[in-house]
């Protein structure tokens, strides 16, 4: 994955250049069509995405309840905590996708400060329970 990609999203781009390249080296670059399901409700959590480019719809519970794009990210609330999917979220364009593991998206945040503080403070945003509050 690129560095410099990497650097322009805003979950990223507090990182230096030191853990840009840690993130880089555990990330893959993804693209997914229309239509394609990202996370399923329900499901345990293997991977966070960061969507690079393109758009998705998350349902919960048969309900629309977000829309996201570019710099957004998702499955955060349960690969954070090691668990199941609280939605199903849905490809609405075609999408490019910077995705880690859960237990890579885990190492990476316990070593760096303002990733893991990024990424829970939007767990927390979407889902007040997460984190033990």
């Amino acid at each position: 994955m690129d560095q410099h990609k990497l650097s322009s999203l805003p979950l990223f781009s507090q990182l230096d250049s030191r853990e840009l390249g840690q993130v880089a080296q555990a990330a893959d670059e993804v693209d997914v069509s229309e239509g394609k399901e990202l996370l399923h409700e329900g499901a345990f959590a293997y991977e966070f995405m960061v969507i690079e480019d393109g758009r998705a719809e998350v349902i919960r519970d048969g309900e629309h309840v977000a829309d996201l794009g570019p710099g957004d990210f998702l499955g955060e609330i349960a690969a954070m905590e090691n668990g199941r999917r609280n939605a199903s979220v849905f490809a609405r364009s075609p999408m490019s996708l910077v995705v880690l593991t859960a237990h890579d998206l885990r190492t990476l945040a316990s070593s760096m400060p303002k990733l893991k503080q990024a990424v829970e403070a939007r767990a927390n945003e979407r889902h007040p329970l997460c984190n033990g509050q």
